[in-house]
């Protein structure tokens, strides 16, 4: 019973080795993907501190979390549905239970979720840059960008993800950036200074991404997409994940301390230490048995110290320029 329990959590959230389900809106979640939004909800969380103009009334909280929903919900469930519907043939191959290759949701029915919830998204963005009162519709420039990213990631031509490095990248830069940069417009003003840092944290966000190509590495290998762990091999990619990882967040450290915020350089640091421990014991052992233990046990430190860092860029008045 707690063995089909697991199973049925796992398929709605959309995690490798879920039940199989002929429920249409478990389904529709499932391409969700819902495990893939709590980094979105936590960048909009660490944009609104980092405005430092984030008050704890009715309005700012409702706003953040419509926010919230637009980045999660509806643009990262637009986002991992039309990967979904591009990765059909892979998916085939590496998950053949998921929704699309196993025939449980006709095609015309995922291309009508994706419509829904992108012009969803692109609704509400238009509806939170209204309720702040800017004249440039920041919030929604964001969303659209994001989307496009979000196609060119994952369909042809262009079909970022062939390329591992830029493909992460991309993938890095929505989950990290986008959404940070969303919350921070939404309640102050996006600076060009911290709009660079949240791409060079983005980095790190390029060794999280490598973590979900361990998965598909024999459709990858098969269908000729040059993901780090086809390219350079599953031991490489997951040192390379490491490095990614631990490299940009001690270059965090390092911008908190030049900019006077000494305590949180301190936590942060503190906040990577774990991290580290867990990918010795699962992500640099084997990635492909351990990498949903792995990012289960060490993402939480990781997003934690992006609240600090934006906590910290929040209060600084070096780093608002």
């Amino acid at each position: 019973m707690r063995d089909r329990k697991v199973s049925d959590t796992r398929q709605l959230l959309g995690i490798k080795g879920g039940s199989e389900t002929t429920n249409i809106w478990k389904l529709r979640l499932q391409l969700m993907k819902p495990i893939t939004w709590i980094p979105l909800l936590w960048g909009v969380i660490c944009g609104a501190a980092a405005s430092g103009n984030y008050h704890w009334d009715i309005s700012n909280v409702l706003a953040s979390i419509a926010c919230m929903v637009m980045s999660g919900p509806l643009l990262t469930g637009y986002t991992q549905t039309i990967n979904d519907y591009y990765d059909r043939e892979i998916d085939a191959i590496n998950e053949p239970s998921r929704p699309i290759p196993s025939g449980a949701i006709s095609l015309t029915q995922v291309r009508l979720q994706i419509w829904a919830l992108l012009g969803a998204g692109l609704a509400f963005a238009y509806g939170l840059d209204t309720w702040a009162g800017h004249s440039t519709p920041t919030v929604f420039l964001l969303a659209l960008g994001g989307s496009f990213v979000s196609y060119i990631y994952s369909a042809p031509p262009l079909k970022l993800k062939q390329n591992g490095w830029l493909g992460n990248y991309a993938l890095g830069a929505s989950y990290i950036a986008l959404p940070w940069w969303a919350g921070q417009a939404l309640f102050g003003q996006l600076t060009w200074t911290t709009a660079l840092l949240t791409l060079a944290y983005s980095l790190a966000g390029l060794g999280i991404a490598v973590i979900n190509d361990f998965k598909s590495v024999e459709g990858d290998r098969e269908l000729g997409l040059n993901s780090l762990p086809v390219v350079f091999g599953i031991r490489n990619a997951s040192f390379i994940s490491a490095g990614m990882i631990n490299i940009f967040q001690l270059a965090m450290v390092g911008v908190l301390i030049i900019i006077g915020q000494h305590l949180a350089s301190v936590i942060l640091v503190l906040l990577i230490v774990p991290q580290i421990t867990f990918q010795d014991i699962w992500l640099l052992r084997d990635p492909l048995a351990f990498d949903v233990k792995y990012q289960a046990s060490a993402q939480p430190f990781l997003i934690l110290g992006m609240l600090v860092t934006a906590i910290a860029i929040g209060h600084s008045s070096l780093i608002n320029i």
